[in-house]
């Protein structure tokens, strides 16, 4: 393995990362509706998530997965019961106020979390990828690397995204379009669940 396979596999993370979806969807809403914490503490729940998928496909859980199709599938429902649960209570909330106290940081994190954990998809997304970045047949130690390496970035991407969406601008006009904002979130996050419960 070598510095060029690295970068390679952080320019397709940071597209995969960007990509719309659930996982972004969520940092963005935990970051301007329950703060800068939360926001952090959601990113943190994400990505370790995120990298835990990784290391399981440079672990060779694709190949598990292709053995065990069911496992595969029980992953898959929970993720979606999951993703349309939120999408429930986000719909639910669009029209009341934000509390004065700010989303636990244990909650955020659960949430950031199960959002991701919810999608094994992610996990055949990932092998595609290290089979085509990287060489086979690499060790322990760097594939101790690419995991570290993919947990570093996701943390400072939605560490970054926290600080700058928390700012008082960026609440307040969240906070003018609130129902708006919550409702389109809602219908994303529920047509997310659904995809992801059809899809085969």
């Amino acid at each position: 393995m070598t510095l060029e396979h690295l970068i390679a596999f952080n320019a397709v993370l940071i597209i995969s990362i960007l990509s719309p979806g659930a996982a972004f969807l969520m940092a963005v809403r935990s970051s301007v509706s329950n703060g800068r914490r939360a926001g952090i503490a959601t990113g943190l729940g994400l990505g370790i998530m995120a990298s835990l998928w990784t290391l399981a496909a440079l672990l060779g859980m694709d190949a598990l997965f292709a053995l065990f199709p069911w496992a595969f599938a029980v992953l898959k429902m929970g993720g979606a019961a999951y993703l349309i649960y939120l999408a429930v209570m986000t719909w639910r909330g669009a029209s009341q106020q934000i509390a004065a106290a700010p989303k636990a940081q244990g909650r955020a994190f659960i949430d950031g979390f199960l959002v991701n954990m919810g999608n094994p998809k992610a996990v055949l997304f990932a092998a595609a990828v290290l089979v085509v970045v990287f060489p086979p047949n690499l060790s322990g130690f760097e594939i101790g690397i690419i995991w570290l390496n993919h947990l570093t970035l996701e943390i400072i991407f939605y560490t970054g995204c926290a600080f700058v969406l928390s700012a008082p601008t960026a609440r307040a006009q969240y906070l003018r379009a609130k129902p708006f904002l919550d409702r389109t979130a809602a219908l994303i996050l529920g047509g997310l669940g659904l995809k992801l419960l059809l899809q085969r």
